[in-house]
């Protein structure tokens, strides 16, 4: 399978109202802000995925007949087959029909049926079963070697495994590479095993119908197929996100909420629009009606970061992008990004990521 790395065009925005001012002298001191921030959007959740490089890896459906087991390994031992390159490999499955059970090593099993979204973030070994004391048809190391087959063109967009029973399941396998490092905000927010539900009901049912256009694709092979269904595969993870966004519980903590709660939302759109402006928590709260007390410790309890923290740390993960996609200057990346000198910068970038920023462009430049 040709695998595709999209160079994302990094760009940060720039109100029109936002009024420039000269920069401290210090070691986290930001310049004017540079001619790159004019073009970006004001929706920090795609501003996080542009930034962290999602992109649609392998793709397969599996027609599975009572009873059936498959073990999947810890992500790191299949990435380099399936998307050489990617920081980090997020697998995701959606259930089309009959259920079984997801298992994480520590973590209590999880039943699954039709119309449910199984989102693995964090990489750890996992296993899909008919029931939870199935042992797997196939362990971890046949899996690797079906991975290494359905990436050579060895095998069809449907793969069919199981004892030959009655009952057992069908659903899609997805993967996708992204950035991990220095800072994703949304894959740190996600559990161990996101189980989100979809339906064929309501005129806005935009994932079903996702779903619907990936298999026709993989069912009805044409020239540019592949690139295609990779395409709409991270379609379907953003939302799915989306989805979990929208259906959190209140009592829920992490970026997602934030995002959700109208104040924190609100900070956060702000920090999105122009990061490289040498914010203050005195005028972030005041953009977001709130008092500085309040601010700090809201955003501190759901977000999981104190504001200027968190705007440090989105500063490196832009940093990092540019860094890693084309051959800007460190000290004009560090410019990009609101810092007057590429001192400052290199200090700040060594002391967020636990490398100097020439160290991790060479260190990109061996996985790309």
């Amino acid at each position: 399978m040709a695998q595709h790395h999209d160079r994302t065009s990094i760009a940060l925005a720039a109100s029109s109202t936002m009024q420039h001012r000269d920069a401290p002298s210090d070691e986290g001191s930001v310049a004017e802000l540079p001619l790159l921030c004019q073009e970006c959007g004001t929706d920090p959740l795609s501003d996080v995925l542009r930034t962290v490089k999602l992109t649609g890896a392998l793709f397969h459906l599996v027609d599975a007949s009572f009873p059936w087991g498959v073990e999947i390994p810890r992500a790191s031992a299949y990435a380099s087959i399936i998307l050489p390159g990617a920081q980090h490999v997020v697998s995701y499955h959606i259930i089309l029909k009959g259920s079984g059970w997801a298992t994480i090593p520590g973590v209590a099993s999880t039943r699954f049926e039709a119309g449910d979204i199984l989102v693995l973030a964090h990489g750890e070994p996992y296993s899909l079963l008919s029931s939870p004391e199935q042992r797997p048809e196939f362990h971890a190391g046949a899996t690797i070697e079906f991975f290494r087959d359905m990436v050579a063109g060895k095998l069809p967009f449907v793969t069919r495994e199981g004892g030959g029973g009655v009952g057992g399941a069908e659903y899609v396998c997805g993967f996708l590479g992204c950035d991990m490092r220095p800072f994703n905000p949304v894959l740190s927010t996600l559990p161990h095993l996101l189980r989100v539900r979809w339906s064929r009901t309501g005129p806005h049912d935009l994932l079903s119908r996702l779903i619907d256009l990936t298999l026709a694709e993989a069912r009805l092979p044409r020239a540019g197929g592949e690139s295609i269904r990779l395409r709409l595969s991270e379609l379907i993870f953003v939302e799915v996100v989306r989805q979990c966004l929208e259906s959190l519980p209140a009592h829920e903590t992490g970026w997602l909420s934030g995002l959700r709660d109208p104040s924190i939302g609100k900070a956060l759109k702000t920090l999105h629009e122009t990061p490289a402006y040498p914010w203050t928590l005195n005028e972030l709260a005041q953009r977001t009606s709130m008092s500085r007390a309040a601010l700090a410790a809201r955003f501190t309890h759901l977000v999981g970061y104190p504001p200027m923290q968190y705007l440090t740390l989105w500063r490196m993960q832009i940093a990092a992008r540019l860094l890693a996609d084309g051959p800007m200057k460190v000290a004009t990346v560090g410019r990009e990004i609101g810092y007057a000198s590429e001192a400052a910068f290199s200090r700040a970038f060594k002391k967020a990521v636990g490398v100097s920023p020439a160290a991790w462009r060479r260190n990109a430049a061996g996985t790309v």
